[in-house]
């Protein structure tokens, strides 16, 4: 690296040397030559100014050296834009790092309860005597077994996205969102709660957007299976939908208990609960998984909430609507 910074300076005097041995050469074969004058005057501004070269080996000289001074001037320039780019590198780096050793720290914290329940639930097994405890032993290792099992699962997705290509569609909005629907009326722990599916009658029809089905429909899903977790019965869920000509617009909205101010900017994180979600079953993996599928459809997705009434929190997606000409096959 150091050769190569020597090599570059050098590089960048080349002009300047070469105006010096030219200034030379000139005045050591132009002495029995005649007098060589050049004069010049410019304005600027109603002021004149005047130069007069009376020695022919100057103009390479001064030629080499303008050279030489631009060439510096862009080099110091280069060489900034380097070490900006160095210092964002480095901080992207120290920012993954930190947000790997968050992750692990989170990841084994997810690990470490339900095994903390899974062993208790062994040793009760073994020391209780009635039927009675012993089937309320084997259903506490049951519940710590599904809490691993959904939190491999989620892990298992988020892997799968960043390896394998999305396949692309044509999807019918309306459609899609009338099976994520369905899906969330037969759920066991919601049976009797309503989800109510809001879609305009005009444009008609409604216009497609181009992605993957499944994991879109995995996306809204667990936006919708969120607000149900974290409201009552008495609280209401809606999907709401529009568009704008350029994107189609999913809103997922509930009256929940809203979330806390200083967690919103956190929960697309991997693993990441709120105050509000530390008692609350899942794998906390769920909003990332969400934040991953749209983000590959060239979407966003934000939310906004409240904790004071009127309370509640807003999921909106924006996805881009499949471009005129663009053809592909249909998913239905």
């Amino acid at each position: 690296m150091l050769k190569k910074g020597w090599v570059n300076l050098l590089l960048l005097f080349l002009p300047l040397v070469g105006g010096v041995i030219a200034f030379v050469l000139v005045n050591t074969f132009s002495q029995s030559l005649p007098p060589f004058i050049v004069r010049g005057d410019f304005g600027v501004f109603g002021f004149v100014f005047g130069m007069t070269i009376r020695n022919l080996g100057i103009i390479p000289l001064m030629l080499g050296l303008f050279i030489t001074g631009l060439l510096l001037i862009f080099y110091n320039r280069s060489l900034r834009r380097q070490e900006q780019t160095q210092i964002l590198v480095e901080d992207a780096k120290r920012e993954a790092e930190q947000g790997r050793r968050r992750f692990l720290r989170r990841l084994d914290h997810e690990i470490k309860n339900p095994l903390t329940g899974l062993r208790a639930a062994l040793v009760n097994m073994q020391e209780v005597q009635t039927s009675t405890d012993r089937e309320r032993a084997v259903e506490n290792a049951g519940h710590a077994v599904e809490r691993l099992t959904r939190l491999l699962t989620d892990l298992r997705k988020l892997s799968d996205l960043g390896e394998r290509p999305i396949e692309l569609w044509q999807v019918d909005v309306p459609d899609l969102l009338q099976d994520v629907v369905d899906a969330a009326h037969v759920l066991p722990d919601y049976q009797g709660r309503d989800v109510n599916l809001l879609i305009p009658k005009v444009p008609s029809p409604f216009p497609m957007i181009t992605g993957d089905r499944d994991l879109l429909v995995l996306a809204v899903y667990n936006l919708v299976e969120n607000a149900l977790k974290f409201t009552s019965v008495n609280d209401s869920v809606e999907i709401r939908v529009a568009e704008d000509g350029r994107a189609i617009l999913i809103e997922v909205a509930d009256s929940g208990v809203g979330i806390p101010v200083e967690d919103v900017s956190k929960i697309f994180e991997e693993l990441y609960r709120g105050s509000n979600a530390r008692s609350t079953e899942g794998s906390g993996l769920g909003l990332a998984l969400v934040h991953r599928i749209i983000a590959l459809h060239d979407g966003q997705i934000h939310v906004r909430s409240s904790q004071e009434e009127p309370r509640g929190t807003v999921f909106t997606i924006r996805l881009p609507v499949t471009k005129k000409g663009f053809v592909l096959r249909s998913s239905n």
